[in-house]
């Protein structure tokens, strides 16, 4: 049940937000003085509207976005009724159309800094020192986090009956313990600990000293045994070595609040991250579409292979269901920022599309007046519509692409 409350109120908040971007193009449309005609949170068969004025508001039966519609968008649109040539939006100047095409863009991002700056102060934001690299986690000191079970496979699962107990736990170790030495052999952080334990053989018993509220103390533990890489390779052949059923407990947090004016530089330095994130992951996205197709005929989901609002949803609903709120605001922020960084591509249909033929209009036209030409006039959007619908055809199936990935073969962050 806390699985399907969360992903119909990521769903929810999703949607919300994609209506506040299409709330963004009316607000500052009306406020230029353009004309917007309709106003419609969802697609499809209008289920309630209203007018106020020269707009109509309403309600649509299917919640997978929304739309505003300012008049005369572009010099082909036949939307313009007499007496309203001169409010038609391809008519403005160019910053004002810049304005009205990238507010959509602007209450994403808006949403996600005033989202993470509530999250720095109320929530917490990911610790920076936080270990998250291999290497980083190998440098830490052995403070174990015991598990219930040793999975003999080299895969991530949950615990069944069949799964020999925690040697560790049976040796009652708890977690917090720092593990010291190894059959004699100190141990300094984690790493070595994992050396360790290679080094031995599985079902031999180990001598295992241990730090517990500043004392010290020995404990035996009989090794399991399991299936892993080598610790140099993890792409490596699969063989059979010991183990003791424990895992990391890093020395720092894994989460940092701060204080309300403290908060604004967090908020800087995670946006920033995020945009460097955001860039690197859409370079990313062609090479992925392989992985993609291979986990929808079978093979395993990349977890670095993209999303869809559909896996996003489903996210949202195992960090519900994990009392993992924290994740389900950082999805939610994420995927506003993405969302927002994405609309300003400089693709048609996209806003960035628009963005972009209204600067070249005026540049061009800049460039004609300095060597003394006619103006051009406005590009012609019937030429662009065999490019706007390839954009359109390429994104479609991809978004089915991800979409189906995300139903047969999800990506899961939790163990069920």
């Amino acid at each position: 049940m806390a699985y399907l409350l969360g992903v119909v109120l990521f769903a929810l908040a999703i949607l919300i937000s994609v209506s506040l971007h299409e709330a963004g193009h009316l607000a500052t449309a009306k406020a230029f003085g353009m004309k917007v005609t309709k106003y419609f949170v969802g697609f499809g068969p209008t289920i309630w509207s209203f007018k106020r004025g020269e707009t109509e508001y309403g309600l649509k039966g299917i919640p997978l976005g929304g739309f505003c519609k300012i008049v005369g968008m572009t010099p082909q649109d036949d939307d313009v009724e007499p007496g309203d040539e001169h409010r038609v939006m391809w008519k403005y100047p160019v910053w004002k159309r810049t304005v009205v095409m990238s507010a959509g863009s602007v209450t994403h991002f808006a949403l996600a800094i005033v989202a993470l700056w509530l999250a720095a102060v109320f929530m917490g934001l990911p610790n920076p020192d936080f270990p998250t690299t291999e290497q980083q986690a190998r440098d830490e000191p052995a403070v174990v986090v015991l598990g219930e079970c040793v999975v003999p496979e080299n895969v991530v699962r949950a615990c069944t009956p069949a799964d020999p107990a925690s040697p560790a736990a049976v040796a009652q170790l708890r977690d917090g313990d720092r593990i010291t030495s190894f059959n004699g052999a100190p141990i300094a952080n984690y790493g070595q600990l994992l050396t360790a334990l290679r080094a031995a053989a599985p079902g031999a018993t180990a001598e295992i000293g241990y730090v517990r509220d500043g004392q010290a103390a020995t404990t035996r533990a009989t090794l399991a045994s399991t299936q892993r890489p080598p610790l140099d390779d993890e792409t490596g052949p699969v063989g059979t070595v010991a183990a003791l059923g424990v895992g990391l407990r890093p020395s720092t947090p894994n989460m940092v609040t701060y204080g309300p004016v403290d908060a604004f530089g967090a908020t800087a330095e995670y946006t920033g991250n995020m945009a460097v994130g955001t860039y690197e992951a859409m370079k990313r996205i062609p090479q992925k579409v392989p992985a993609l197709w291979e986990a929808i005929t079978g093979g395993e989901r990349d977890m670095d292979t993209p999303i869809s609002v559909v896996g996003a949803s489903r996210l949202g609903g195992e960090a519900v269901a994990n009392d993992a709120w924290e994740l389900f605001v950082l999805l939610f922020i994420s995927l506003n920022f993405f969302i927002g960084v994405f609309n300003l591509l400089p693709l048609l249909p996209l806003d960035g599309g628009h963005i972009a033929i209204a600067w070249f209009e005026r540049v061009r036209s800049w460039l004609y007046a300095r060597f003394g030409k006619a103006d051009p006039g406005r590009v012609d959007y019937l030429k662009l519509m065999p490019v706007t619908y390839a954009v359109i055809l390429v994104g479609g199936v991809f978004t089915l692409l991800t979409i189906t990935a995300d139903v047969v073969n999800p990506i899961t962050l939790f163990s069920r």
